[in-house]
């Protein structure tokens, strides 16, 4: 009889030819030192891509569980898909052109697991485009990392970068796929539902600099306030924007560019 899994690992892509290489190799390295492969699952959720992306992904179907290549109506329709698709007790988002940080990553991650928290995470890695390091994400941009993370502590945006959170599914929300902040809220409602939440003592991923809300940045902070204000009430979003905007200035100015 086959034992549920108990971590769904799930990549989204599109036309991802360029990165989606990078992420599966990451994959591939740390899995090599997991005893028990039957712990994991892992699905490539494809938005019908054109190029060579499909081809890519089936040279690692030694690994892969499951790819669904169809029409979507983006990343978060997408991202909906892969989490009703898992069964896995636990989900993790690693999408095309992120990386598991190191070989070591999921050999240390399962047993860790068994804990039974409702929500694991970490800090990141930014790379660059070339997979060049630029830093970790708590020391190149203002959101530093909790040892007790709540979700009031979302409200001055996203505390934990989505590839560096882990949930468990029974307790995960739809995201909203008409938000391109639909990320942010996702982890705050997982907080919300959380009973017990661990911070690792290790380091989860790599995160490629870039993404939707970057390339469509004035929409994002929109829905970002939308967000903020449904959470934490219309007033507290707007004086906690004008926080987020100061503060932003402030770390840039004295940084440099983070983002």
């Amino acid at each position: 009889m086959n034992k549920q899994p108990i971590l769904t690992i799930i990549t989204i892509t599109y036309n991802a030819e360029r990165f989606l290489g990078r992420t599966l190799e990451s994959v591939q390295k740390a899995l090599q030192g997991v005893n028990d492969t039957s712990l994991l699952e892992y699905l490539i959720i494809d938005g019908n891509s054109k190029d060579n992306t499909l081809a890519i992904a089936n040279q690692y179907q030694s690994f892969i569980t499951r790819i669904v290549s169809e029409p979507d109506k983006g990343l978060y329709d997408a991202m909906n898909k892969g989490q009703a698709l898992a069964t896995g007790k636990y989900i993790w988002f690693l999408n095309a052109g992120d990386e598991i940080y190191d070989s070591h990553v999921l050999s240390t991650l399962l047993p860790l697991l068994e804990t039974n928290a409702d929500v694991y995470y970490s800090d990141a890695m930014f790379v660059k485009a070339d997979g060049s390091e630029v830093g970790l994400r708590s020391l190149f941009t203002p959101h530093k990392l909790p040892d007790h993370l709540k979700w009031q502590d979302f409200a001055l945006g996203m505390k934990v970068c989505h590839q560096a959170f882990i949930a468990k599914k029974d307790i995960a929300p739809k995201y909203d796929i008409d938000n391109l902040s639909a990320d942010i809220e996702w982890e705050i409602i997982c907080l919300k539902n959380a009973a017990q939440v661990t911070h690792l003592p290790i380091l989860l991923c790599k995160y490629l600099l870039g993404g939707i809300s970057v390339k469509s940045h004035r929409r994002s902070l929109l829905d970002r306030f939308r967000v903020l204000q449904k959470h934490f009430g219309l007033l507290p979003a707007l004086y906690n924007h004008l926080l987020i905007f100061w503060r932003g200035f402030w770390f840039a100015r004295k940084n440099g560019k983070y983002w």
